[in-house]
């Protein structure tokens, strides 16, 4: 492998962690709808990263902590910033503002534990950090886009964003099985694999539904990750009982 090919995901991993430092910019400036196509650019960034070091077998060790370090900026600082600054946008000034913050945290433990988990190589535990991410961002995407949607006085009340931030928070961490979309030989005909063409053929019903419907295109990240979630309660519910 010559020199310059080894340091491709890595250059790539960069562009997610500048797209989430420009996006953390845009949000304290009030440019969320800015922010959120940039944390778009960090998500599309963080997939190609990992399919160019398995095509390339550019693996390290450098690359598995840049990885990291740049999911915790676009998806773990960004979306609490963004909450933080909606909050403050829809008229709250108090330190309930704030609260948000706590998917920052929340979300670099779950990247710390994640590095360390043999379990997820294949699936998650917990809630994905760019999931999480996607849905904060496509929810103040969508407020922002469309101020007069039933969604707003949700938002301009004092507890709703910090509930959702605490929920949020909680699923970041918890021991919820959750499939990822991962295909591999050998799993056609098991529950996750179900799950996940499930999952995808409602992502294309409810994507063709949004626009049919004329709703902003921020709602398909939002009902994508709601369906995601109860999917994999409903599954982890089932296999206990």
């Amino acid at each position: 492998m010559s020199g310059i090919t080894k340091h491709i995901p890595n250059t790539i991993t960069s562009m997610n962690l500048l797209c989430g430092v420009m996006g953390v910019i845009c949000a304290f400036e009030g440019r969320l709808e800015t922010a959120f196509y940039l944390m778009i650019a960090a998500a599309v960034f963080d997939f190609c990263d990992g399919l160019a070091a398995r095509a390339l077998g550019a693996y390290s060790e450098i690359g598995k902590e840049l990885d990291s370090l740049s999911d915790m900026v676009s998806f773990g600082l960004l979306p609490a910033i963004m909450l933080h600054r909606l909050m403050i946008h829809c008229g709250n000034d108090s330190i309930w503002n704030y609260i948000p913050l706590v998917i920052a945290v929340f979300s670099a433990f779950r990247l710390a534990k994640f590095n360390i988990d043999k379990e997820q190589k294949d699936n998650f535990i917990g809630l994905a950090t760019p999931a999480c991410a996607l849905f904060c961002g496509s929810l103040v995407h969508y407020v922002c886009s469309t101020p007069d949607s039933f969604l707003v006085p949700w938002i301009e009340t004092r507890l709703f964003i910090p509930v959702l931030s605490i929920v949020l928070s909680l699923l970041l961490v918890c021991r919820m099985p959750m499939f990822s979309l991962k295909f591999k030989p050998g799993q056609k005909g098991s529950i996750v694999y179900r799950l996940r063409i499930g999952f995808i053929g409602f992502c294309v019903a409810e994507s063709l539904a949004v626009f049919l419907f004329g709703l902003h295109f921020s709602m398909i990240f939002i009902l994508a990750i709601i369906a995601y979630i109860i999917m994999n309660a409903a599954n982890a519910i089932g296999r206990r009982r």
